[in-house]
C-alpha cells in the first residue's frame, strides 16, 4: 500500500535554517471515529501536549439511546479538560470536545451547534457533516483527522477541508482495528499524511510549526526561468507529468507548495525545490494537490435549481420537434458534476414530458486521468446520501459493495475522457458547458483567451455555466448573463470581434518553447494561429454552399453568403440593399409574393424553375424563402437560398415490345414477388404476435423486478440499519470493556477508601447477617473475616445500643434511613446512620450501617452549650435588645425589649405598632436600607417611650438563607441614655471651664504612636492658643511658640493614653516668656484629655520668692531692697490667689 505520510529521503531543518512561522489564528482539529474509535483516541491523546494550542472535536458514531461515557473514559488520556459539547458552545483552544448522542454537530464562528439528525438510526454522516462545517467556517485553520472505522464517512468532509488548504491525516489502516474510513480517505486521494494513531499528534504539531501563515504569498519575479525556484518546480512537474502549470496563478501555486513544505518541515522553496526533483513521488503528490480535485452532485444547490426550473426547459422549448442536445462538463474530476447534469436532465424531461424526443449526450473532460478512471467505474461510496435525496438514490442508483454505482441509463448518457484544455481542442455545436471552479485558479491571459473558445464551441444561444467566483469578465460581448444571481451566461449569437481564436494547440505550443516567452497581443498576427475548423467551414462555405441572403421582414439585406452575383446586382442611382432593389429580372415579382406570404404565415416557401436573366444568359433557378423562428436572435427573419436548377437530362428513345420469353420472366417475377409479399405479411404477422408475447412477459418480469428492487431495498436498509447498530455495538463493547476496567479500579480504590477513613461501615444482608465491614469497625463491633455471614445480634459491641438490630430490620421494611446518637461504655460517643443497601438496579439487598466517632463533637457541643447559657445570662441583665425581622419588617424575635414590653407581645408586629409614629419611620428607613442595600447600618438614633427620650447606638445587618438571598434584617440597640447624658455634662462643664482642654486620639503607625487627632476643645482652648480650628488636625500640623509639643509632653501624653495614670507639667511658651501647666488625663485606652493653664504669673512669683529667700539668707540685703521684694511677691499673690481659688485641675 503506498502511504502519503514521508518518503524516506525527508530531510530534516539544519541548522541556521530559518524559524518556523507561527500561524494565525487557533487551529481546530476535526476528529472523525467508528468502531474501534476509542482505543485509536486514547493512543492519539497520548501525544497531544496540554499546552498545543488547538482545539480537538471528536466526532463518533454513537449509540443515540445509550449514555455516553467517553467523556471519563478519554479524560484519563489526557490532561486538557474534556467536554461533552452542549448547544451554542463557544471553542476553547486546548480543550477537547466530544460530539453527544444522537445529535448532528456544526460550527459557525467557532461556536458549535448540535442538531437533530434526520433519522437516529441508519447510513448516518455525522463525520461529514461536521468537517464540511468546519472547512467553511475555519478555512486554513481546519484541520482533519480520520481514525479507525467501519464504512465511508468523512471522505467527503476531507474534499472541503482540501478545499479550503486545511489538512487530512489519516491512521495507518494496518493499525486500526477497522480501516474502513481510513482506506476510503488513502483511496480517495485526500490523506496528506498515513501514520499510526500514536504519531499522528507529533505530525500535526509538526505541520503546525511550519505552516505558513494565512495571507497572500509575496508577489516573486518570473523574469529569469532558471533562476526561479517556482519556475524550477514547474518545469520539474512538466517533465514528470506531462502537464504544464505555467498558466496557473502563481499564488494558487505558492499556496500548494508552502503546504507540502509544511508537512515535510521545509524552511525555503530552494530547500523544496531540490526535495521535489529527488523525490519522483512527491513531484506525483504535488500534481495531484495542484489539480484540486474537489466536487460533490449537485454542489451549489441554487445553481442546480436554476438549471432545472429554467435552462433545460429552455433549451427544450428551442426544439420543440426534439432534439439530440450536446453538453460538456470541463474539469469534471470524478464525475458527479457530469452525473448531476444528466439526472437534472432526466427529472426535467419527466415533469415536462414534451412532445418530441430528447436526449443528452454529456462529455466529459479533466486532466487528472485516475479521476476519469473514477468516473468511468460510476462508484461512490455510501456517504453521497448527504448530497442527493433519498428519490433520487432510488430511482439512479443501485447498491454495489457497501456504496452506489449509477444505473446504466445515466452511466450511457456520459462519456469520459481525459483532456487538457490548454492543449487539446475544444468540443463543438453545444447546448450547454459547465466549466465550474476552474477559470479561478487559472492567468487572466489564459482566461481571456477560454472564453472566446467556449463561445466558440457553444451554439448560439448556448448556455455556460461557472463557478461562483467566476465571470465571463472582459468576454462580456460574447456572452450575456443569465437572469438570477448564479453565474450562469448565455451564447450571443454572434460575435464582434474580428481577431482570429487562439486556439489550444497553438497556446500549448508556445508553452513547450519556454516558461517565459511572452504571449503574442491578442489581435496580432501569428502564422498557423487561426482556427483550422473555422477556415475549414468558411472554405466550404465559399466554394460548395448555395448562396444566401439574410433580410428583415420588410426585405433589408442584412448578411449575403456565398456568390449571389447571378442572382442579384445593385440597383442604379442612390445604393439601395433592399432585395427587391437589387433581384435581377425574372425574380422580382415572384419572390415579392412569395415573400410577403412568408412573412405573413411564417413559414417556408419554395420557387422552382424561374428564368432569370443574367449577364451569361438566362437560368433557371430555385428559390427558397424562410421565415426564421429559430434561434431566437434571428427570430422575425427572412433567409433566401439561392440554386440552379440541373439541365435536363436527353430523354432515351424506348426500345420496341419486350420479347414474349421476357414476358413470362417478368410474370414469373410478379406472381414470385406477390408471393414473398404473402409469406412477409404472414412474417410479420407471427412477429407482431410474438411481440406482444414478449411485451407481456416483459411487463411481468418489470413487475416482478420492482419486486426485486424493492425487496433488495428494504434489504439494503435493513443492512445498513444492521451496520449503523453493529458499529455503535462496537463502540459501546470498547466502551463497556473500559468501563468494566474502571470499575474495578473504582472498586479497588473505594476499599482503599473506605479503609483509610474514620468512618466504621458495616454491611448487613436482608437477614441482618455480616456481609462486609470496614477496618474501623473493630473498634466498636468485635469482628474478625470469618465472622461474614454471622447474624449481628451474635456480636458483642462496645456501645449501649440494644436495638441495633430491631432498628436495622425496621429500616429494612420502611425503607427510611434512621440516625442516632449512641454512648458507647468508654465514654465515646457515635454518629450512628442506617440506611437501605440499593443495587444498582434499584432492588433493596441489606443494610448499610456507618459510625462516626462524634466525641470531639459531643465535648464542643457541652462547651458550646456552656458559652450559650454565658452568653443569655449576660445579654439578660445588659441594655440590650436583640431582635430579628422577615422582610416585611415584622418581629420574628425578640430578647429584652423594653421593661415596659414582653418580647414575646412584639412578635408578628411591627415597629409602627410598637412605637410612635416619627420613631417608628426613623427605624424602619435604617432596618430597610440594611434589607434592600444589602449592607450593615450602624448608627446612633433615639426614640421616645412614655414621656422620656431615650438614646440608642443601634446596628442592623440583612439576614442570609443558605443561597445569600436576603430573607430579612436582625440586629441589636444599646441603650446610651446615661452615657449621653453624661457627654452632655461633660460638655457643659468644658465650655465653662476656666482653663483650656482639649480631647486627643493617639494615631498609630505599625502599632508605634506617630501623632495626635484633635477631637474637640473649649473656647478657653482657642483663647489660650489663638486656634480656632484645630478640632480634626493632627498635634504635628498645629505645633507653634504659642502652642508648642515637646518630645517629653509627647512622652507624657502616650504614657498617660497608655498606661491610664494622670500626668502634670509646665511647658515653656514663646522662648520662655510663658509657661503652660499640662494636665493630662485618660478616659480609654488610646485616647488623653489635656488641661492647660497659664502659670506664667505663679512662675514669676516662684522665681520671686526665691529670690527674696536667697537675699535673706544671705543677710546682706539693705532693708529698703527687701521691702520692695517683698512688694512685688505681695503684688503678685494678690493677683493669682483669685485664681487659685477657681481652679479646677
Amino acid at each position: 500500500m503506498t502511504k502519503t505520510s514521508t518518503t524516506p529521503s525527508t530531510p530534516t531543518l539544519q541548522s541556521g535554517s530559518a524559524p518556523a512561522r507561527p500561524r494565525a489564528g487557533t487551529a481546530i482539529v476535526g476528529i472523525g471515529a467508528s468502531a474501534g474509535g476509542l482505543e485509536a483516541l486514547e493512543l492519539f491523546l497520548s501525544g497531544v501536549p496540554a499546552d498545543s494550542g488547538m482545539a480537538f472535536v471528536v466526532v463518533q458514531h454513537l449509540d443515540p439511546v445509550h449514555k455516553n461515557i467517553m467523556v471519563e473514559l478519554l479524560q484519563r488520556s489526557t490532561s486538557m479538560p474534556v467536554i461533552e459539547i452542549g448547544d451554542r458552545m463557544r471553542v476553547e483552544p486546548n480543550h477537547l470536545y466530544i460530539i453527544a448522542p444522537d445529535r448532528d454537530l456544526s460550527i459557525l464562528h467557532g461556536v458549535l451547534h448540535l442538531l437533530e439528525p434526520a433519522a437516529p438510526r441508519g447510513l448516518r454522516l455525522p463525520v461529514d457533516f461536521f468537517l464540511r462545517a468546519l472547512a467553511a467556517d475555519q478555512q486554513a485553520n481546519s484541520i482533519a483527522v480520520i481514525l479507525s472505522g467501519m464504512g465511508a464517512d468523512g471522505s467527503l468532509g476531507l474534499r472541503a477541508i482540501k478545499e479550503c488548504a486545511g489538512a487530512v491525516f489519516v491512521q495507518d489502516p494496518e493499525s486500526a482495528k477497522f480501516d474502513g474510513m481510513p482506506r476510503s480517505a488513502i483511496d480517495a486521494g485526500l490523506a496528506d499524511v498515513v501514520a499510526p494513531a500514536e504519531e499522528l499528534a507529533g505530525r500535526i504539531l509538526a505541520y503546525r510549526r511550519h505552516a505558513p501563515l494565512p495571507v497572500a504569498p509575496p508577489e516573486l519575479s518570473f523574469s529569469d526561468a532558471d533562476g526561479s525556484a517556482l519556475d524550477k518546480i514547474v518545469v520539474i512537474l512538466r517533465a514528470q507529468s506531462g502537464h504544464d502549470f505555467s498558466f496557473y496563478k502563481k499564488s494558487t501555486i505558492y499556496r500548494r507548495i508552502e503546504r507540502r513544505m509544511s508537512l515535510h518541515q521545509l524552511a525555503g522553496i530552494a530547500d523544496y525545490v531540490r526535495y521535489v526533483r529527488d523525490n519522483a513521488h512527491e513531484a506525483q503528490l504535488l500534481f495531484k494537490e495542484l489539480l484540486i480535485g474537489v466536487t460533490s452532485f449537485f454542489r451549489d444547490p441554487a445553481v442546480w435549481e436554476q438549471i432545472e426550473d429554467e435552462v433545460i426547459p429552455a433549451l427544450l422549448a428551442a426544439h420543440p420537434e426534439g432534439a439530440t442536445l450536446r453538453a460538456w462538463t470541463a474539469a469534471c474530476s470524478t464525475g458527479e458534476e457530469a452525473y448531476s447534469l444528466a439526472i437534472a436532465f432526466r427529472d426535467t424531461i419527466e415533469r415536462l414530458k414534451p412532445e418530441g424526443r430528447f436526449t443528452l449526450q454529456i462529455f466529459a473532460t479533466d486532466l487528472d486521468s485516475d479521476a476519469i478512471d473514477r468516473a468511468r467505474s460510476g462508484e461512490f461510496p455510501g456517504n453521497i446520501v448527504a448530497d442527493i435525496s433519498e428519490a433520487r438514490l432510488r430511482r439512479y442508483f443501485v447498491q454495489h459493495d457497501g456504496g452506489f454505482r449509477v444505473c446504466k441509463e445515466i452511466r450511457e448518457m456520459v462519456t469520459f475522457a481525459p483532456q487538457n484544455l490548454v492543449m487539446d481542442p475544444p468540443f463543438t455545436k453545444l447546448d450547454l458547458l459547465t466549466c465550474r471552479n476552474l477559470l479561478i485558479y487559472l492567468e487572466a491571459d489564459l482566461q481571456k483567451k477560454l472564453l472566446p473558445l467556449f463561445h466558440y464551441s457553444l451554439r448560439p444561444g448556448g448556455i455556460l455555466v461557472l463557478g461562483s467566483a467566476e465571470t465571463v469578465g472582459a468576454a462580456s460581448d460574447l456572452f450575456t448573463a443569465w437572469p438570477g444571481k448564479t453565474r450562469i451566461y448565455q451564447r450571443r449569437a454572434s460575435s464582434p470581434r474580428s481577431e482570429p481564436l487562439d486556439f489550444p494547440a497553438s497556446i500549448y505550443g508556445r508553452a513547450r518553447r519556454g516558461l517565459a516567452e511572452p504571449m503574442p497581443a491578442a489581435g496580432a498576427a501569428q502564422p498557423g494561429n487561426a482556427n483550422v475548423q473555422t477556415l475549414i467551414d468558411s472554405l466550404l462555405q465559399q466554394r460548395f454552399s448555395p448562396a444566401a441572403v439574410l433580410t428583415t421582414d420588410k426585405g433589408d439585406i442584412i448578411y449575403i453568403s456565398g456568390k449571389t452575383g447571378k442572382y442579384l446586382e445593385p440597383a442604379a442611382g442612390k445604393a439601395n440593399l433592399n432585395i427587391f432593389a437589387m433581384a435581377r429580372e425574372g425574380l422580382a415579382g415572384a419572390l415579392n409574393e412569395v415573400f410577403a406570404r412568408v412573412v405573413r404565415e411564417q413559414g417556408s416557401q419554395v420557387l422552382k424553375g424561374l428564368r432569370v436573366g443574367s449577364n451569361d444568359g438566362a437560368l433557371m433557378v430555385n428559390v427558397e424563402v424562410h421565415s426564421l423562428q429559430d434561434p431566437a436572435p434571428l427570430r422575425g427573419m427572412v433567409l433566401i437560398v439561392f440554386s440552379d436548377q440541373p439541365a435536363a437530362r436527353a430523354k432515351v428513345p424506348r426500345k420496341g415490345q419486350l420479347a414474349g420469353a421476357e414476358a413470362e420472366r417478368m410474370d414469373a417475377m410478379t406472381q414470385e414477388i406477390a408471393q414473398s409479399r404473402e409469406e412477409l405479411q404472414r412474417a410479420r404477422e407471427e412477429m407482431q404476435t410474438s411481440q406482444e408475447e414478449l411485451k407481456s412477459t416483459n411487463e411481468e418480469l418489470q413487475s416482478t423486478n420492482e419486486e426485486l428492487q424493492s425487496t433488495n431495498e428494504e434489504l439494503t436498509t435493513s443492512k445498513e440499519e444492521m451496520q449503523s447498530m453493529n458499529e455503535e455495538l462496537q463502540t459501546v463493547n470498547h466502551e463497556l470493556s473500559a468501563k468494566v476496567d474502571e470499575l474495578s479500579q473504582a472498586s479497588d480504590d473505594m476499599k482503599n477508601l473506605l479503609n483509610s477513613t474514620d468512618i466504621a461501615t458495616l454491611f448487613l444482608d436482608e437477614e441482618m447477617r455480616i456481609r462486609r465491614f470496614t477496618n474501623r469497625i473493630t473498634g466498636i463491633i468485635k469482628l474478625i473475616p470469618s465472622d461474614a455471614g454471622r447474624p449481628i445480634t451474635d456480636l458483642v459491641s462496645t456501645l449501649d445500643y440494644p436495638s441495633l438490630a430491631d432498628d436495622a430490620r425496621e429500616v429494612l421494611r420502611s425503607l427510611v434511613f434512621r440516625e442516632v446518637q449512641v454512648g458507647a461504655f468508654d465514654g465515646r460517643w457515635f454518629n450512628v446512620r442506617i440506611m437501605p443497601y440499593r443495587t444498582q438496579d434499584n432492588r433493596i439487598d441489606g443494610v448499610v450501617i456507618t459510625f462516626i466517632d462524634i466525641s470531639a463533637a459531643k465535648t464542643l457541643e457541652r462547651a458550646l452549650r456552656l458559652s450559650d447559657e454565658r452568653f443569655r445570662i449576660a445579654i439578660e441583665h445588659a441594655p440590650l435588645t436583640v431582635f430579628s425581622q422577615d422582610r416585611d419588617l415584622r418581629y420574628t424575635w425578640v430578647h429584652n425589649l423594653q421593661p415596659q414590653l414582653r418580647s414575646g407581645d412584639a412578635v408578628g408586629k411591627t415597629d409602627a405598632d410598637l412605637l410612635p409614629p416619627e420613631d417608628a419611620a426613623r427605624l424602619s428607613a435604617l432596618k430597610r436600607q440594611a434589607l434592600e442595600q444589602g449592607i450593615s447600618v450602624h448608627t446612633e438614633t433615639s426614640a421616645h417611650l412614655h414621656g422620656t427620650t431615650h438614646f440608642y447606638d443601634f446596628f442592623a445587618e440583612p439576614a442570609r438563607d443558605q443561597s445569600g438571598a436576603i430573607i430579612g434584617v436582625s440586629g441589636m440597640a444599646w441603650e446610651i441614655t446615661e452615657q449621653k447624658r453624661s457627654e452632655a455634662r461633660f460638655r457643659q462643664l468644658l465650655e465653662h471651664s476656666l482653663n483650656a482642654v482639649a480631647c486627643h486620639q493617639v494615631l498609630l503607625d505599625d502599632g508605634v504612636p506617630r501623632d495626635f487627632l484633635v477631637l474637640e476643645v473649649n473656647p478657653k482652648f482657642k483663647e489660650l492658643t489663638g486656634l480656632q480650628d484645630a478640632v480634626g488636625k493632627r498635634q504635628s500640623e498645629l505645633s507653634t511658640s504659642i502652642y508648642p509639643f515637646s518630645a517629653e509632653l509627647f512622652a507624657a501624653c502616650v504614657r498617660v493614653a497608655t498606661t491610664g495614670k494622670s500626668e502634670r507639667l509646665d511647658v515653656a511658651c514663646n522662648d520662655g516668656a510663658q509657661w503652660i501647666n499640662c494636665a493630662l488625663y485618660s478616659p480609654e485606652p488610646g485616647y488623653f484629655i489635656s488641661v492647660k493653664e497659664d502659670v506664667t504669673e505663679r512662675r514669676r512669683l516662684a522665681d520671686t520668692l526665691n529670690q527674696a529667700l536667697s537675699v535673706l539668707k544671705q543677710g546682706s540685703a539693705p532693708g529698703a531692697a527687701l521691702q520692695q521684694i517683698v512688694q512685688e511677691a505681695q503684688a503678685l499673690l494678690e493677683r493669682h490667689i483669685p485664681q487659685e481659688n477657681h481652679h479646677e485641675p
